[in-house]
């Protein structure tokens, strides 16, 4: 499903602010723009997900040291290659889910291409909101999409109570910011993590609008 942007774009402002904040608290990353430009021009199928992407649905832009994007399988390579020969001072390391490309030998990380190998993740790439900011048009999670995601994340069990502590705070500011949610959609999505995930996620937007306290 895919969405498209006619009212005055709220990511536009929010992905500003989340650039500025990160590039005075991480002085090497890399503008987000800067990334979208690069796989547009190689015309790689992706969307961008991650902090960056979450503002227009939390209102809540913050830091984040590196961009996140999902890319479809078949494009992955070449995501790679046009962002190392962009920025030829990144260097990639290929892990099972995700190749990270960090500036410098032993630096930080400042671009994940997340590979579609889980289903939650490969749902990103068709559950999107359009988004156009100056010349340069491009995709990021919908308001459902980005629940899953973040649900997704904070059920992990390999995933560090800092991060999901985090996660859980992105999950809250969405709910809290957005009345409408597609319960259904959601509920699909959320099968995607794994089998019930969809009304556990449910029933985790039902009690949070209730006041009760998200139990991770």
């Amino acid at each position: 499903m895919t969405r498209i942007a006619t009212k005055p774009q709220p990511l536009a402002r929010s992905l500003a602010t989340s650039t500025a904040l990160s590039q005075y608290y991480y002085p090497a990353m890399i503008p987000p723009l800067d990334v979208v430009r690069v796989l547009n021009k190689a015309k790689i199928k992706f969307t961008l997900v991650g902090a960056h992407a979450l503002g227009n649905w939390t209102r809540r832009p913050r830091t984040t040291e590196d961009v996140d994007v999902v890319v479809a399988a078949r494009h992955v390579k070449l995501a790679v290659t046009a962002l190392t020969t962009a920025f030829p001072e990144l260097i990639p390391t290929d892990t099972p889910y995700v190749i990270r490309l960090a500036r410098g030998e032993g630096g930080p990380i400042v671009v994940d291409v997340m590979k579609p190998n889980r289903a939650v993740i490969k749902a990103a790439l068709t559950n999107t909101h359009i988004v156009t900011s100056g010349r340069l048009t491009y995709a990021i999670p919908s308001l459902e999409m980005a629940l899953a995601m973040k649900y997704a994340a904070m059920v992990s069990v390999g995933r560090g109570d800092i991060k999901k502590f985090q996660d859980a705070s992105d999950f809250l500011a969405m709910i809290k910011a957005n009345a409408e949610i597609e319960l259904d959609q959601l509920a699909e999505l959320g099968e995607l993590v794994y089998p019930g995930g969809g009304k556990e996620v449910v029933s985790m937007i039902a009690k949070t609008r209730a006041g009760e306290r998200l139990v991770l």
